[in-house]
């Protein structure tokens, strides 16, 4: 269907180390080194389980790239493939098409104001579901 189902993430550059240590502190967030996930169920459907991550990133990753931002969004869709052809169609620029991953399908297109913007369509059972 080509649509976006979500938020699948947020993830910025800072001071790992730093930002996890505040979080514990302050918010009582406890984070692995790359972030943490968010578990949640769907309202309505909640047998369909998927999770929302906050990635933290070094502050020289390059993997927001070409973007010079440090922040990066992530979106969950349902069709990858579909949606990289209606954005390719639109004559948005289809930064980086990644290998499958155990947990789905990812990609990268470059939106508004040099924002990179990750799209991820989830497996159905996703070996990192918690």
């Amino acid at each position: 269907m080509a649509k976006i189902t979500g938020i699948g993430g947020v993830f910025f550059k800072t001071d790992p180390t730093a930002t996890r240590h505040w979080l514990a502190d302050n918010l009582g967030l406890e984070t692995e080194a790359w972030g943490c996930m968010f578990p949640w169920a769907e309202r309505g459907a909640p047998e369909r389980k998927g999770y929302t991550v906050l990635g933290l990133h070094a502050r020289d990753s390059t993997y927001f790239g070409p973007s010079k931002r440090d922040l990066m969004i992530n979106f969950r869709v349902d069709d990858l493939d579909a949606m990289l052809a209606k954005l390719r169609a639109r004559g948005v620029e289809i930064v980086k098409v990644f290998d499958p991953e155990p947990n789905g399908k990812f990609a990268h297109v470059l939106g508004p104001d040099g924002l990179v913007i990750e799209l991820w369509e989830p497996i159905a059972n996703d070996p990192y579901d918690p």
